[in-house]
């Protein structure tokens, strides 16, 4: 993958940091004096999860086309059940999404991610109640759903998931369990969904939720690294800068971290900055 420029990796450094920059525009500048400070730092769930998504939705294809698909043509193996002591493999992609999101579980910011589906291969991946409403919706129009759970009051905010790579399609139809085995690339699989307890959350909050999610893409792929050390040598990929587009390669942390803060930073700084403006 290329490395990104130097203006991005700044500016993409400055979000994820929550820096001086970014703790001015949002709670030092001036303001109109009918503007108090809490309306100042204040987005709404829905945008939040939406640039979350964005950051999700980054980071999943990312890992699909460039780690799974190419790691396979170069032999290296994607499992259902790489978690298991026995097996020696990487996270398939509903999986790695699964790791991400029971981090989330165990940490004190109060933020759910799901992906479900009419057709899961697993039966607890199954849309239910508003949700299955929901979807059934999505696949009409192929546009993200936003509504308050019913039961828990909860903000929801759910996303198409599109067989984008060959590989989701392959392997779904593939699976033995699988409720269906005609997918097509272009198809919506699913849906990511994201739950969050308020309607609104404050900039600092937004901050937390998306230091949240990223430290769960870090764990699970320190994880997936661990995976590789137990390799026979002879096929072990070198872990490095390089990718499996150009060999026996797979990106250390730091070197997945720049390519996807290059694909997602820019979005989110840009409606970070688009706030400020209006207001």
């Amino acid at each position: 993958m290329n490395s990104p420029s130097r203006p991005v990796r700044f500016w993409t450094f400055t979000i994820l940091g929550g820096a001086a920059v970014l703790t001015y525009l949002f709670a030092s500048a001036p303001v109109p004096l009918d503007s108090g400070e809490k309306e100042r730092m204040t987005m709404s769930a829905q945008e939040a999860l939406s640039l979350l998504a964005h950051e999700n939705d980054m980071t999943r294809t990312l890992f699909t086309k460039a780690i799974v698909g190419k790691g396979k043509q170069q032999g290296l193996a994607f499992s259902e059940d790489w978690a298991e002591q026995h097996v020696i493999a990487g996270p398939l992609p509903a999986l790695f999404l699964r790791g991400v999101a029971l981090h989330l579980a165990g940490t004190d910011v109060p933020l759910s991610l799901f992906l479900g589906s009419d057709f899961p291969i697993e039966g607890s991946n199954l849309f239910t109640g508003k949700q299955a409403e929901a979807f059934a919706a999505m696949r009409s129009d192929s546009l993200p759903k936003h509504f308050q759970d019913p039961g828990s009051g909860s903000q929801v905010s759910m996303f198409p998931d599109f067989a984008s790579a060959g590989p989701c399609v392959s392997c779904h139809n593939a699976h033995e369990q699988s409720p269906k085995v005609d997918w097509e690339l272009g198809d919506i699989m699913g849906a990511t969904t994201w739950s969050y307890p308020h309607d609104s959350v404050t900039t600092d909050g937004f901050m937390a939720m998306l230091g949240a999610y990223r430290a769960g893409v870090s764990v699970v792929w320190s994880q997936y690294l661990e995976e590789l050390e137990q390799l026979d040598p002879a096929s072990k990929p070198a872990i490095g800068p390089a990718w499996p587009s150009t060999g026996l390669f797979i990106p250390d942390y730091a070197t997945l971290r720049d390519s996807i803060d290059d694909l997602s930073g820019p979005h989110i700084l840009s409606r970070l900055a688009q706030r400020t403006a209006v207001r």
